[in-house]
């Protein structure tokens, strides 16, 4: 993702942003498409799994600079507000949650469990071909950003070296203001299945209805949250958040170890409905903010990603504590 971010970070800052989002969607839609094709391992041996990996990496990199770009769309189209009509694109990952669990909800349910692992679990990846149409549809009748057309010459030099020499205070800050929140966000909408699982006593079935209830909050809270920050400004409601979350903290697991469902609800609902939509939802107004507009692209899509590591670190590191 980093890498993807600083990639199309430097076309977006060259050539522009709306040409980026069409490629990312392209790039994103078509790896999603061909996952749902992909050979079994009985049909072609070692390569079924490489061929996932590297469709996978692929989605990676589209991803990486796709934030950049649509949270840039939004902010640099709106002339009032920014908080709030940038949020939307941060909106679009509890969004894409819920509806990615639902529609593999319904596809296991309709096949039956030997077919959904036969075939069934191909159909919500060949459905993403429906929504590739749509998003190239949208995206190619949304004129380029005003701020950017209107934007002197871009720097002689690169846009990530602009960054990195001239912006490495604000690139920093960058992945330290959003690190925690995605450090939070693995935790909520990972570790915690597991761990529910386990050392909750809770069935799988009941922690992922759990975790798409808090989604859907997750949406109405992001939005809020951000809208917000139009009026409070960024940093009081993302340091509210962090310091709420660093309290929630130490209640998620004692909670979730009682086996009560209602507390195993209260505590993803509130962690990543309430507490985390006030760490992630003004983030996309504040990364778009802190960069100058021929390097933003790059700046704001790099910060993020790398700060994104987090998402993938934390799991993995509670998983580690958990087994010892």
């Amino acid at each position: 993702r980093p890498l993807g971010g600083a990639l199309f970070g430097h076309f977006g800052d060259r050539l522009g942003r709306k040409r980026m989002l069409i490629l990312t969607m392209g790039l994103m839609g078509v790896a999603s498409v061909l996952i749902g094709l992909l050979p079994t391992y009985e049909q072609v041996g070692a390569l079924a799994p490489v061929l996932l990996i590297v469709l996978r990496i692929a989605q990676g990199v589209a991803v990486g600079g796709e934030w950049g770009g649509a949270v840039l769309m939004s902010a640099e189209h709106a002339t009032s507000r920014r908080g709030l009509w940038a949020s939307f694109t941060n909106a679009g990952a509890p969004s894409g949650m819920v509806l990615s669990t639902l529609v593999l909800a319904l596809a296991a349910s309709t096949t039956g469990e030997e077919q959904f692992l036969a075939w069934g679990w191909r159909v919500p990846f060949l459905l993403s071909a429906v929504l590739l149409a749509i998003g190239l549809f949208v995206r190619a009748k949304v004129e380029e950003t005003p701020v950017f057309a209107a934007a002197a010459a871009g720097p002689e030099r690169p846009p990530l070296l602009e960054v990195l020499t001239r912006h490495p205070r604000t690139l920093a800050l960058s992945v330290g203001v959003g690190f925690g929140a995605f450090v939070a966000q693995g935790t909520l909408t990972v570790f915690v299945i597991s761990y529910a699982v386990q050392a909750g006593g809770f069935d799988r079935p009941t922690v992922l209805n759990a975790l798409t209830l808090s989604s859907v909050a997750a949406i109405f809270g992001i939005i809020g949250f951000s809208a917000l920050s139009d009026r409070l400004g960024r940093r009081p409601v993302v340091l509210t958040g962090a310091v709420a979350m660093a309290i929630w903290a130490f209640l998620i697991f004692p909670l979730i170890g009682t086996g009560s469902t209602a507390l195993l609800v209260l505590v993803v609902v509130v962690g990543q409905g309430v507490i985390h939509a006030a760490m992630y939802g003004p983030l996309a107004a504040l990364y778009s903010e802190l960069f100058p507009t021929r390097s933003r692209y790059t700046g704001a899509s790099l910060g993020y990603q790398v700060a994104g590591i987090g998402a993938g670190l934390a799991p993995v590191v509670f998983a580690a504590v958990m087994a010892g």
